[in-house]
């Protein structure tokens, strides 16, 4: 006996078992009992939801010679015999995909001035019109407008948006929905009762998912799924068979995040990636998850949970456990991170970084944090580390954990938007024992992208390299007057240019081929060419010289500028004249061209 799909087998062939659009099947039942039928007809919606098996039902109906009280047919005259057996000459398909020119409606049209030979009405069904040419459309305007009386048309197609507004104005328009999970499932459950399959309700629902609102696919996937399991549809073999992501491991991500526990997190995740899933499926995955969660913490919201009724329970007992406040700001990072997932670089990264700061939403607020104010957790995460990690009596461990916090709170200031002094950081860090050194996160970590204004109020042009108040560290390792040498001082002064935002990039430029130099320590002063440029300088003069107090250990550094005197102009030379003057310093030099015939590029 010859094989057949399920989706072919079990395609309806009346009204009363298409699934899932009854208004729609009840509205033709109707027009068939009363005789009210329209001359043109156009069925859209998504594929595989019964567009045109709904117009081969209607078109049968119509022919029909002793339709049912209810505007089924009968199945039993001529006409619906020679449709059954494919033999009527009444009913024509027509795809539109392979016949979508002008002489291809044209035939058509021939057609249509033919009566029927049997039955009342000659129906055309043209499936994926949206295909046919512009100028097939509008070969068709006008016997679509006034047909022959004997002659009913019934357009399908997927895309609505393609068809003409002139052609859409002479149909009645039927919108088929997309499946629900529910329906699906019901019908999946139909399907294996009669194919003598047995299945458990999940494994159906996770076909129905993956369907995404088409019965023919769910349908097709279903055959397949009886193919791998053998007759006995799991749970377990229909992820596998599909690849699917197991739901589990977002129910363990969400439980363990609750947990503060990051390091379990960051397992589960490699056990996944290492099973060939993308780090960008996880997240989206455990987005649609948090959002469920969501909707199963209200009874209003609970009909929203496209699942199967054991998934629903499961979802409404991992609800009591979150926080709405908790599933909002995880929903709110993984919509982030879904949005950078296509541009980063490094993916795997970011969903890591990603998972961290939800396993940290939950973490209890510092000491200390100022009520209101979002608790500074990746702070905190990475003093605890420091603490497990710094030996006994290290000093430079102690200094290197200062810059892991101050980076650390950079991080989460820029993550959360807030704008703090380092004044309000360096007491957050601060404790109030007096038996190991303090970690300040002023002085040593600041960022060139954000610039603040000083304390003395805003600077002209509003120009600032970093922030205006900085807090020196104290207790032993505060330097406030150290010493300095000119080699010192230069080589902070290009560090500094070199980390000038983009918008000083000019000044940036000129900055680096200036020399200052130290005059009476610690006063540094800066010749510059003209007055233009001493003016761009001393607008953020007092931000170089927090910048040069901060690298340099000394708070006494003062910054003078001044325009150069005639005599102290240098003319700035070429490469090929900077080549012949360190030529004529030194014969090695040209003796090492000669030798190995080089060239300036």
């Amino acid at each position: 006996m010859e094989y057949i799909v399920s989706a072919r087998k079990y395609r309806p062939l009346s009204f009363d078992t298409v699934v899932g659009q009854a208004a729609l099947t009840t509205t033709l039942k109707n027009a068939v009992k009363s005789g009210k039928l329209a001359h043109a007809y156009l069925f859209c919606g998504p594929r595989g939801v019964g567009k045109t098996t709904c117009a081969r039902i209607f078109a049968k109906a119509i022919n029909c010679q002793h339709p049912t009280a209810e505007g089924e047919a009968c199945n039993e005259c001529e006409s619906c015999q020679s449709f059954n057996e494919q033999r009527s000459l009444n009913i024509f398909e027509l795809d539109a995909a392979s016949n979508n020119s002008v002489e291809h409606i044209k035939t058509l049209m021939e057609q249509t001035r033919i009566p029927p030979q049997l039955g009342r009405y000659k129906v055309f069904i043209i499936d994926e019109v949206h295909m046919l040419s512009t100028a097939a459309f509008n070969a068709f305007l006008k016997t679509l407008e006034e047909p022959p009386a004997h002659v009913i048309f019934i357009l399908a197609t997927t895309e609505k948006h393609k068809i003409l507004p002139t052609i859409l104005s002479r149909c009645q328009i039927y919108d088929f929905e997309r499946m629900t999970i529910r329906n699906t499932i019901d019908h999946l459950k139909h399907v294996a009762e009669q194919e003598g399959i047995t299945y458990e309700e999940q494994a159906l629902a996770v076909i129905a998912e993956k369907a995404d609102g088409g019965m023919r696919d769910a349908l097709s996937i279903f055959d397949q799924a009886a193919s791998f399991c053998q007759g006995n549809i799991t749970y377990e073999k229909v992820i596998e068979d599909l690849n699917v992501l197991d739901s589990e491991n977002y129910f363990k991500i969400i439980d363990l995040a609750i947990d503060n526990k990051v390091s379990d997190i960051m397992v589960l995740l490699n056990g996944v990636i290492n099973k060939g899933f993308d780090g960008g499926l996880l997240i989206q995955g455990l987005a649609k998850h948090v959002r469920n969660v969501l909707m199963a913490r209200d009874p209003q919201t609970l009909p929203l949970l496209e699942v199967s009724d054991q998934m629903r329970a499961r979802y409404e007992e991992q609800a009591k456990k979150c926080q709405i406040t908790f599933l909002y700001d995880a929903l709110k990072l993984m919509n982030q991170c879904d949005i950078n997932y296509r541009q980063s670089s490094n993916k795997r990264l970011l969903v890591e970084l990603t998972l961290i700061e939800i396993a940290q939403i939950t973490q209890p607020a510092e000491d200390g944090a100022s009520a209101g104010r979002k608790p500074r957790r990746l702070k905190s995460l990475f003093k605890n580390m420091i603490q497990q990690q710094k030996p006994k009596n290290a000093a430079p461990q102690v200094a290197a954990a200062k810059v892991a916090v101050s980076a650390a709170a950079a991080v989460t200031a820029e993550a959360t938007g807030e704008s703090q002094t380092a004044g309000t950081t360096a007491s957050e860090a601060s404790t109030t024992s007096n038996a190991k050194p303090k970690l300040s996160l002023g002085g040593i970590g600041f960022s060139w992208k954000k610039l603040r204004q000083q304390d003395n109020g805003p600077q002209k042009g509003g120009m600032q390299i970093i922030p205006g108040s900085i807090n020196m560290p104290t207790g032993q390792d505060a330097v406030t007057d150290a010493q300095f040498t000119q080699t010192d001082l230069e080589f902070q002064w290009m560090a500094m240019c070199n980390r000038m935002p983009q918008k000083l990039s000019g000044i940036a430029t000129r900055m680096k081929n200036m020399n200052p130099e130290i005059t009476e320590f610690p006063t540094v002063e800066v010749v510059v060419d003209n007055e233009l440029i001493k003016q761009e300088i001393e607008d953020i003069q007092k931000s170089i010289a927090k910048t040069l107090q901060v690298y340099l250990h000394n708070n006494q550094i003062q910054i003078t500028v001044r325009v150069a005197e005639q005599t102290e102009h240098v003319k700035i030379l070429s490469r090929r004249e900077q080549f012949e003057q360190m030529a004529e310093k030194n014969a090695a030099v040209a003796k090492l061209q000669q030798a190995f015939d080089l060239e300036l590029a």
